[in-house]
């Protein structure tokens, strides 16, 4: 007859073996079968291996005990295994074989076993009947010296309390009365599970109920004692009976710490797991409480521990709190039963003081939360009432807090804390493990991150682009939404520039929203601020469509006619933060980051993207810088070139003017053509060594001292000297100048007299009408080199349809690898133009210098073509 019954089912995984075994272990333990354990162990272990193992399904696992012993059976889900047989009997003389050897192993150690199918399952259960008890000796140790004998008080009591059948206790001894402080009047008819503390021991499956009804049963529980402490306790339970009868319970009871009195001694060690065909470790305690197999992420890790922690203590809610990278704050990283989308990465301080998690450090139990508000600020507005908190620490450094609340008062006292210790004690380890790894990959991220963003930024010196790298990079790495304000002096106000949505469709409504808002204020502070203005903007706008879609009207809100839709709402109604963009001591803008809808930065996040936001500052200043200075750079190189060319009667003029570089220096090469007197035209092109402020200088100089001395009346020479004098005045920073200078009086007949003064720069080319090419003046010392300069003019006149060509070394010194450019071969090029207008002329020498090498100009070129026509042309 059967007269108690355990059942358990375990999974097709290989720790499960582990488990089964000590489900027997601690079942026939709590029966008082010690005697058989072993043997149950083994033959448990060898046919649980057999279901999960090698037939790959679930385990169902039935301890039965009866008169005579114990009856285990062990049921799988495939039926189509069969008995190993060996001319038609069972075979049990191989033990190598791997199939059937739990078989083999019950018909060695069982005293009876047997095989039953069904359509659906095989269930093998084996008989292990109770030996006969010899009355002496049951267990001997050896002789030890008194230093290595258990330690106890002064002297040790044994509480004796007799429960009878109905749970109720019916004696309590003296001993009981001194370790509990109650009399035996004040506890006599009173359940003992009413001041059990714990129901069981952490670990194991028999709650203090359960033990009274065991024949026999040890192991540990706490007793409430009548100062209200809890006393951990060593129990050994025997179920007798009187002479009547009737049944009952009598416990022996002794502090824990004196368990040594009681315990029974741990027989010799069985045989090793795996020694008989088992493979499992023994259990893991980590294991015990998380479960198998253990999440390998960190997420999965800490969510199912909230979750086991929550059934433990049968709460409404659990959280854990994981610590930051410096450890000065908890961060909550997992929870159940709290709205986590909003709680999630919520960080508290972990010392005393207002707003903080001061009790973080130390295990704690709070009654009532009502009683102390914001003792667990995670937990406020959530309507829990208590809760037990304990920390996470390993090697004495606090890594994190686990919690567990409940919406009633006073769920949890002391013994729940001991229990969440003892749970958190298991984890703790493994969990600060995953932190660490967690971290060390989120380090070599930001690394990585910050290092591509840097060598983006570098690699522009364009504002719009600086602008849309910036909100490229945080949208969808850092945040949902970006928005980038800049200032352009101190005197003026935050410009909204540039607006990025992960979703491209509600970039127009954010826009939108945002323009409509006054910007964030600039501060210097560093580190991200919260901005609520968007999402108290987007709410309004929210609540405003959906009172139209009503038809309840429109109310009068901050904003009002702001066209979002409530998905533009959704997109901004999370976190938004505001970081200074500060560049050289001043606030140039500020970058806006924002979440979605109960949704929040992480600390991480928000401090990689301070570090962006540094780098991103200095790029967007050094973009201003470089367009500032190139707009300076075109203005002073418009201010040194004429503003437009006079019309010369009877002759056609072309300059062409390119400037080497992306136009932030202002270049030496210049050119002029402007009226002297009444038909008489000066015309000019030079080339100052060197680019830049300097060369600008002396450009200056000569273009406006030419103009200046030429209608003074000076001939070509002689305006030439005074340059050269005025130049060297400079002294160092004189530069030295090429020039051209000449004269030109269009005649009557078509014709035009010239008088040139070539100092130092590349000779003018005169194109005749039959092809013929030929310089038109000699070479001269160039300026600002000899202070005696003695120059003389050259007479040169162009027949109808002749083309004077005038360049500078720009366009002669074209290289391509190393050949060069140079006079014949422009002379060549002009070969080709005759019967072209100067214009086209001109075209056709600058694209043969653009052809002539595939790199782009390294120096500045300037070309002046002057053509009279012919009476042929068009």
């Amino acid at each position: 007859m059967i007269t108690a019954r355990a059942s358990a089912i375990f999974e097709p995984v290989g720790r499960s073996v582990a488990t089964a075994r000590s489900f027997v272990r601690d079942t026939l333990q709590g029966w008082g079968f010690s005697d058989i354990i072993d043997d149950a162990t083994v033959l448990t272990s060898e046919l649980v291996t057999n279901a999960v193992v090698h037939a790959g399904t679930a385990a169902e696992v039935h301890c039965l005990r009866t008169e005579s012993g114990v009856r285990i059976e062990v049921a799988d889900q495939y039926p189509e295994r069969e008995v190993p047989l060996q001319n038609g009997e069972p075979s049990f003389g191989n033990l190598d074989r791997e199939g059937g050897r739990g078989l083999q192993l019950c018909g060695a150690l069982a005293s009876r076993w047997g095989v039953e199918y069904t359509p659906r399952q095989k269930r093998v259960w084996f008989q292990l009947d109770l030996p006969d008890r010899a009355v002496g000796t049951r267990s001997a140790g050896p002789l030890l010296p008194d230093a290595l004998l258990p330690l106890t008080d002064g002297r040790v009591r044994v509480a004796v309390v007799q429960i009878d059948e109905g749970g109720t206790i019916s004696a309590w001894n003296e001993d009981a009365e001194a370790v509990f402080g109650y009399t035996a009047s004040q506890v006599t008819g009173k359940l003992l599970t009413d001041l059990a503390a714990w129901p069981h021991t952490p670990g194991t499956s028999t709650g203090v109920a359960e033990a009274l009804r065991l024949s026999r049963w040890e192991g540990s529980y706490g007793l409430r004692a009548a100062d209200g402490h809890v006393v951990p306790v060593y129990a050994s339970h025997l179920r007798v009976r009187d002479s009547d009868g009737a049944a009952s319970t009598v416990c022996l009871l002794v502090r824990d710490e004196e368990r040594a009195v009681l315990q029974t001694p741990l027989r010799g060690p069985g045989p090793e797991p795996g020694a008989l065909g088992g493979d499992t470790p023994p259990l893991d305690a980590f294991e015990t409480f998380i479960g198998t197999p253990a999440p390998e992420d960190l997420d999965g890790l800490l969510q199912r521990t909230v979750e086991r922690a929550r059934d433990m203590l049968d709460g409404d809610a659990a959280f854990l709190l994981l610590a930051t990278d410096d450890e000065t704050e908890l961060e909550v990283r997992a929870s159940t039963g709290l709205p986590s989308a909003r709680q999630r990465f919520a960080r508290v301080q972990v010392e005393a003081g207002p707003g903080r998690y001061g009790s973080a450090r130390m295990p704690a139990v709070h009654e009532d939360l009502t009683d102390v508000p914001g003792a667990v600020p995670l937990l406020s507005g959530t309507g829990m009432r208590s809760v037990v908190t304990v920390p996470l620490k390993v090697e004495g450094r606090l890594t994190g807090s686990l919690g567990v609340a409940a919406e009633a008062p006073e769920r949890y006292s002391n013994e729940e804390a001991l229990r969440l210790q003892f749970a958190a004690d298991r984890i703790a380890l493994a969990v600060e493990s995953a932190r660490l790894g967690e971290l060390e990959k989120l380090r070599r991220g930001s690394l990585s991150f910050l290092v591509e963003a840097s060598d983006l930024l570098a690699g522009t010196l364009d504002r719009d682009q600086t602008l849309a790298l910036m909100a490229q990079m945080t949208v969808p790495t850092l945040a949902t939404w970006c928005a980038v304000y800049t200032i352009g002096d101190q005197a003026s106000d935050p410009y909204l520039s540039y607006v990025l949505h992960e979703d491209e469709d509600r970039i127009d409504g954010l826009k939108a929203l945002l323009s409509r808002l006054a910007p964030p204020e600039p501060v210097t502070t560093p580190g991200a601020r919260a901005w609520t203005a968007p999402s108290e903007a987007a709410h309004q706008a929210a609540l405003r469509t959906s009172m139209r879609n009503l038809g309840l009207g429109e109310p009068t809100l901050v904003g009002s006619g702001i066209g979002t839709t409530l998905a533009t709402a959704a997109a901004v109604g999370g976190d938004t933060v505001v970081l200074p963009l500060v560049a050289r001591n001043r606030v140039i803008g500020m970058l806006v980051l924002g979440k979605p809808s109960d949704e929040h930065f992480r600390q991480e996040n928000l401090e990689l993207a301070e570090d962006l936001s540094r780098r991103a500052a200095l790029a967007l200043d050094n973009a201003r810088l470089y367009s500032e200075r190139v707009s300076n750079s075109q203005s002073l190189q418009r201010s040194l070139l004429p503003p437009e060319l006079p019309k010369v009667p009877g002759v056609e003029v072309e300059v062409i003017y390119r400037a080497a570089g992306e136009g932030n220096e202002v270049g030496g090469d210049f050119y002029d053509l402007f009226p002297i007197r009444e038909g008489v035209y000066g015309f000019a092109i030079g080339d100052v060594c060197g680019t830049g402020p300097e060369a600008a200088a002396v450009t200056g100089l000569a273009r406006h001292a030419l103009r200046l001395l030429a209608r003074e009346g000076f001939t070509g020479p002689a305006v030439l000297e005074r340059l050269n004098a005025a130049i060297l005045d400079e002294g160092a920073r004189s530069r030295f100048l090429t020039l051209l200078y000449g004269e030109m009086v269009p005649q009557g007949d078509g014709s035009a007299a010239l008088k040139v003064v070539c100092a130092g720069h590349p000779l003018p080319l005169r194109l005749r009408q039959d092809g013929t090419v030929e310089p038109a003046a000699d070479p001269q010392p160039l300026l600002g080199v000899m202070d005696d300069l003695e120059l003389y003019e050259q007479s040169v006149t162009l027949d109808p349809g002749d083309v004077l060509l005038c360049v500078t070394d720009g366009v002669t010194e074209r290289r391509e690898g190393t050949r060069m450019l140079g006079d014949d071969g422009l002379a060549d090029v002009l070969k080709t133009c005759t019967g072209l207008t100067a214009g086209a002329v001109a075209a056709r020498i600058m694209r043969a210098v653009e052809r002539f090498a595939a790199d782009a100009p390294s120096d500045d070129m300037a070309i002046l073509s002057m053509r009279l026509p012919g009476p042929q042309t068009d």
